[in-house]
């Protein structure tokens, strides 16, 4: 089971991890985009912490639905929208729960990403954040259905979502600002894909911890 505790610890890991990476986020969206990833998701994710401790009492829902809000509204250009949208949707999934299955989690992802889909109208291979959370998805949920543990099932999910990341740097950029670099957004990582395999790297590395 996931604890509320642990949902907590998951957010504050992400916002500590976009932190520690923020000038090398910034520095592959300087190549793709407008060179601000970096800034503005530690911008957003500052404004989420906050306000978690006015939330931490609540349920999950709740607390997701308000780190979204607040990405919503504090977080600049499209990563605001996609990541917001993305918390909304997995808040709702989650809905007044104070723990979580393995099951939940992976309903929780499949909505969120669902949402991203419908926010930002872009399928896997756009060399966008969807082709690290996708290989993640499909490994989380490939491993509960072999029957692994929640501790094995998200440490594959995260690797399969840095593979993802990786697999980003060969593509040609077919949505947003990337896209008007052409062929020159090739050989270039993702800046959305890097940050959304952290979301999942943290998840991973703080619901495995001492396990």
């Amino acid at each position: 089971m996931i604890s509320k505790e642990a949902v907590l610890a998951w957010i504050r890991a992400f916002a500590a991890a976009v932190e520690q990476h923020k000038e090398y986020l910034t520095e592959l969206d300087a190549a793709l985009g407008d060179a601000d990833h970096g800034a503005n998701m530690h911008r957003g994710l500052q404004a989420v912490l906050d306000r978690l401790n006015g939330v931490a009492d609540r349920d999950i829902g709740t607390i997701l639905r308000t780190v979204g809000m607040t990405l919503v509204s504090s977080v600049g250009g499209a990563s605001g929208p996609l990541y917001g949208t993305f918390f909304l949707r997995a808040g709702t999934a989650a809905g007044t729960k104070m723990e979580l299955t393995a099951d939940d989690w992976l309903q929780m992802l499949e909505a969120g990403i669902r949402g991203i889909v419908d926010r930002g109208k872009a399928r896997r291979g756009e060399k966008t954040m969807l082709d690290a959370l996708g290989p993640g998805l499909d490994t989380l949920k490939a491993s509960l259905q072999e029957g692994q543990p929640l501790n094995e099932a998200l440490r594959r999910s995260a690797e399969a979502a840095r593979e993802g990341m990786e697999a980003t740097i060969p593509m040609l950029a077919t949505k947003g600002r990337a896209s008007y670099l052409g062929e020159r957004s090739v050989g270039h990582q993702d800046p959305g894909a890097t940050s959304a395999y952290l979301l999942l790297q943290t998840a991973a590395e703080t619901w495995t911890a001492g396990a």
